[in-house]
């Protein structure tokens, strides 16, 4: 998940800080998804990241 999303997020000029803020999540949840030691995230959290950033769930998948 981490490959789409980072491509998603460099394309519209987003930082993680700044994608936590918007979802609401902690900075933390994404840099643990980019080193790898969270595989999969919950439905809910998928879903504030396709949120914030405008995106729908299939593109993160």
């Amino acid at each position: 998940m981490w490959n789409k999303l980072e491509k998603i997020i460099s394309d519209k000029g987003i930082t993680i800080y700044r994608l936590g803020k918007l979802t609401g999540l902690g900075v933390s949840v994404f840099y643990n998804l980019k080193s790898g030691r969270i595989k999969d995230v919950t439905f809910q959290t998928a879903i504030k990241i396709a949120d914030a950033l405008n995106v729908s769930l299939d593109e993160l998948r």
